[in-house]
């Protein structure tokens, strides 16, 4: 546990908390925790920072799945290997996370989120409804395709994860926002799980810390996906679409000016 002033620790509970609310409804908590403890964690490395939000959203996530799991019901034929190869995939980018260099991601990143935020705005219906675009066995290839590829990149890079993950069960599977945004914390818990065994092994994660902000992100992943279940599909890609452009003005500004 790093020698914190109390309002510093305060500061990070309650970032931690919205992190959670976020981050089950549409994904994109770390838009709000991770620059959180860049501000107040100045001393710590990356790797510390990196796995340390993962056990704090490790918590939130595990929190809001089992809720959506509850409420929601995703089929599990889905789910489970999206899930186990978004775990896998995440590991394996955080094997090479402080090998790439994060100025190749950003640019690439902010396009593909213009691209999401543009289609997703353009078509208002847009995961209103499931509409499954693949039958049988290319269904659970694409899903599996999809947990390899977000949890590599969540691995690796972290910021928009979730977003990434709802688009693609939505835009690619044909998945409702409410059905994709189940599934997609339960692939998050893997690829949070994923990371943090190769990120314990360095001995980088700050342990204490991470469990304190975990208890704020749980609350708040439990607040957010009961709000998500409440209001229903439209509720969820409003939401996501304020995320997604959010999460755009911030990248655009580390590419650009930062």
């Amino acid at each position: 546990m790093p020698d914190l002033s109390l309002w510093t620790l305060i500061f990070l509970v309650v970032a931690a908390f919205a992190a959670g609310w976020i981050d089950a409804v549409v994904g994109g908590g770390g838009l709000i925790q991770l620059p959180a403890m860049l501000l107040g964690l100045p001393g710590a490395t990356p790797a510390q920072i990196l796995s340390t939000n993962k056990i704090s959203s490790l918590c939130g996530t595990t929190t809001s799945a089992v809720t959506f799991g509850v409420k929601v019901r995703p089929d599990k034929r889905t789910v489970i290997p999206l899930a186990i190869l978004a775990g896998l995939g995440s590991a394996a980018g955080a094997l090479v996370a402080t090998r790439i260099p994060m100025s190749w991601f950003k640019p690439i990143v902010l396009v593909l989120l213009v691209g999401v935020a543009i289609y997703t705005a353009m078509k208002p219906s847009l995961g209103a409804r499931t509409a499954l675009r693949f039958d049988g066995k290319d269904h659970y290839l694409a899903a599996c395709a999809v947990g390899v590829l977000i949890g590599f990149y969540d691995g690796a890079v972290g910021p928009g994860t979730g977003s990434f993950l709802i688009f693609a069960l939505v835009g690619f599977l044909g998945y409702n926002f409410l059905q994709a945004s189940a599934k997609a914390k339960i692939a998050n818990v893997a690829t949070n799980l994923g990371a943090i065994a190769v990120f314990a092994v360095s001995g980088a994660p700050l342990w204490i810390l991470g469990l304190i902000m975990g208890a704020a992100n749980m609350l708040g992943g439990l607040l957010g996906a009961r709000t998500a279940v409440a209001r229903g599909s439209r509720f969820v890609r409003i939401v996501f679409l304020v995320v997604v452009s959010a999460l755009i003005l911030r990248l655009a500004y580390d590419v650009f000016w930062g």
